[in-house]
């Protein structure tokens, strides 16, 4: 019997749809195939796709790679290790290398820990594809309070599901609390045999020093430019792409020691150039927004060469390449540093640390410029960059910046400033001011510039000859509260030892005679006496020398080689004015420092006069 549908399948049997009559709506005798989907296959960034898997891979941390295999080698492994150093230089890295190296069971499953781990035995792959239940990564960036670590403290109770031992990797572990920090203390102190705790940060001061203690610290270097230029061409010969050595460079120095940000600007040098082009050095310098390296040597060959007009036409150039005014500033600051180092370092021209163009052209460039040039270049640009930074209009802060420094090229050092003025061959340190000039010049700084003095201060007098070897002997003792009080409260009246008379300032403590007394009985075996005036005396040690330094300073003006320095430079100051010796505060009787009895003796009515302290 038919069906209601006139169809002779049964209901086991799959029913199939009659042909349309007619032609269809698109005009076709049949329907159109539905396209397959097309699934479009990920791409793994460089940094992600050549991340280090064993500790040979690690590139420019030879000393941390040296500790712990040794650490392995002899079974002394730290339960905690502190991981710091810039972003990107491999500390999340070796974290998970290490987890790998502590719980690998080798290809035949019956290895233990070793610095070189496998690579195919389950812990390993398991750990390598971040999916390890024993291995517990933690971003203490967004897990910061206390309960986030009560919950790895618990953890830390439980033994390994699956491997030999627990690793704890806490990335950026200076952004925990610190009542986070104080409840891990006790567990991180004396953990579990079978718990490991690796922590990694760039900020190592902002971890508690109690923290730091309890573990074993490795400061990841930076990774030299050489040796990431190095190991940028082995990468970009696997992914068989061509990039010039000079575009390597490039990248290598705006990396600033990080191999992963290295990496990226390495992807994206490769993703901006032509299929089947090179990256060239001009490619990599339009992405970063660098000027040339060739064309800042020009830019500091024009500085240097006191050429304006120069220096401006290479600003203008690598202003039309796009490169921004604050990175040109800072190239040059860096060349100046290269150039430097040069100077300082002959044999740097001849080895590998630096690239071919610093070689080529700065060894020659180091040895024409000198080095009060180079020391004043880097302070200037130090400023100017700051200055560009803030302008509104950074080209114009940049070119003002250019200028200023043309026009100082040549500009003689702060000695040989005062050599000329003063029209003598040499102005030495300790030498006299020049004849002519009319009396002896206090030594006075002028902008930087020491001006010696004529005359050097005469002979210090025997011990306690005077009230100032007093005062100098309560500073040798490191009294400090008595030598303040004598320095700033004592007048003196009368120095006859073994009795000193003072007129004290009402700011002076009641018990200041007493105490020098004292001082001086314990210091001279023999018993003072402090008597009290009402009589001015002499001005206090601090009145004398700001009274010498205000007249030093005047004299210092009244000089007729700082008149002419003064001429010569309208701008020019005194910062400070030096005076050799303090002034005497009082005219001392001569006498032998050692024989008190030859002091002339105290009359009944001085001692009347004055108040007596023993």
């Amino acid at each position: 019997m038919a069906g209601l549908f006139d169809d002779d399948e049964t209901d086991d049997q799959p029913r199939s749809e009659p042909p349309p009559p007619g032609p269809s709506l698109f005009g076709d005798d049949e329907l159109p195939e539905a396209a397959a989907p097309v699934h479009a296959e990920s791409y793994r960034v460089l940094a992600r796709k050549y991340r280090p898997t064993t500790f040979d891979d690690l590139i420019g941390q030879d000393g941390l790679v040296r500790t712990l295999r040794n650490a392995f080698a002899m079974n002394r492994i730290a339960h905690a290790f502190m991981l710091t150093g810039v972003r990107g230089v491999g500390k999340t890295t070796t974290a998970r290398i290490l987890a790998r190296a502590l719980n690998c069971t080798g290809a035949d499953g019956q290895g233990g820990p070793t610095p070189d781990p496998c690579g195919v035995c389950d812990n390993c792959v398991a750990i390598l594809a971040d999916r390890h239940p024993d291995v517990v990564e933690m971003d203490a960036a967004s897990n910061t309070g206390v309960d986030d670590v009560r919950e790895i403290i618990e953890a830390t109770r439980f033994r390994p599901m699956i491997a030999r031992t627990k690793v704890f990797i806490v990335d950026e572990v200076h952004m925990l609390s610190r009542n986070a920090f104080n409840a891990l203390l006790k567990t991180l102190e004396e953990p579990p045999p079978h718990v490991k705790f690796v922590f990694a940060t760039t900020e190592i001061r902002k971890v508690p020093i109690t923290v730091l203690s309890r573990c074993q610290r490795f400061d990841l270097k930076r990774v030299p430019v050489d040796v990431l230029a190095a190991h940028f061409a082995r990468i970009a010969e696997k992914e068989a792409v061509a990039v010039e050595g000079g575009a390597l460079d490039a990248v290598a120095r705006a990396a600033d020691g990080s191999v992963r940000d290295g990496l990226s600007l390495l992807d994206q040098a490769i993703a901006r150039a032509d299929e089947g082009a090179p990256v060239t050095a001009e490619l990599v310098a339009d992405m970063l927004g660098l000027a040339d390296r060739g064309m800042v040597f020009d830019l500091l060959e024009a500085v240097a060469a006191g050429d304006p007009a120069g220096a401006l036409g290479v600003m203008d150039r690598a202003h039309e390449a796009g490169a921004d005014p604050v990175l040109v500033m800072q190239d040059l600051l860096g060349l100046a540093h290269t150039l430097s180092r040069l100077k300082a370092i002959p044999a740097l021209a001849e080895g590998s640390e630096l690239p071919e163009l610093d070689r080529a052209r700065g060894a020659p460039l180091a040895a024409r410029l000198s080095v009060p040039f180079l020391g004043r270049l880097w302070q200037m640009l130090l400023k100017g960059v700051a200055e560009v930074e803030q302008a509104t209009d950074r080209r114009a802060a940049a070119d003002m910046i250019l200028i200023r420094l043309c026009y100082v090229s040549d500009l003689p050092p702060p000695g040989e400033l005062v050599r000329r003025l003063s029209g003598e061959g040499t102005v030495a340190r300790g030498n006299a001011v020049p004849a002519s000039a009319p009396g002896p010049a206090p030594r006075a700084v002028v902008n930087g510039a020491p001006v010696a003095p004529a005359e050097t201060a005469p002979a210090t007098a025997p011990r306690l000859a005077r009230f100032e070897d007093v005062i100098a002997l309560a500073g040798e003792k490191r009294d400090a509260l008595l030598y303040a009080h004598l320095r700033h409260d004592a007048r003196l009246v009368r120095f006859a030892p073994p009795v000193i008379e003072l007129n004290l300032t009402p700011e002076a403590p009641r018990d200041l005679s007493s105490r020098l007394a004292r001082f001086l009985e314990a210091e001279t075996g023999r018993r003072w006496t402090i008597a009290l005036s009402r009589a001015a005396g002499a001005p206090s040690m601090v009145e004398a020398e700001t009274t010498a330094r205000e007249t030093a300073r005047n004299e210092a003006l009244d000089h007729p080689l700082v008149r002419a320095i003064f001429e010569t430079f309208p701008g020019a100051k005194i910062a400070s004015v030096e005076v050799d010796a303090p002034p005497a505060l009082a005219e001392p009787p001569v006498m032998d420092d050692d024989r008190f009895d030859d002091v002339p003796p105290i009359s009944d009515d001085d001692i009347a006069d004055a108040m007596e302290i023993d």
